[in-house]
């Protein structure tokens, strides 16, 4: 289900997204990165393996009360796996 997920996303990248992505691939920053990566039970706007590292751009959605709850839900899944909380 999170893979079918993360195809949707990446189908329809927010400007802001877009607009890092431009950025991001083709290791134009120095290391490789995935776009709506599926993480656990989470999909994470972009991921560097190499770098551990998630990028996660926050637009309108992000402030609702569900926006707000999946964004919890991530922190945590990503705390466990051993990523710092911003």
């Amino acid at each position: 289900m999170t893979t079918g997920r993360a195809r949707s996303l990446s189908r329809s990248l927010t400007d802001a997204e877009a607009l890092l992505w431009r950025r991001l691939r083709s290791r134009q920053s120095g290391v490789k990165f995935r776009r709506q990566h599926p993480f656990g039970m989470c999909v994470v706007d972009f991921y560097s393996h190499e770098a551990r590292l998630v990028v996660e751009v926050d637009g309108s959605q992000h402030s609702t009360s569900e926006g707000k709850a999946r964004d919890e839900e991530r922190t945590r899944v990503l705390e466990a796996a051993g990523f710092p909380s911003p």
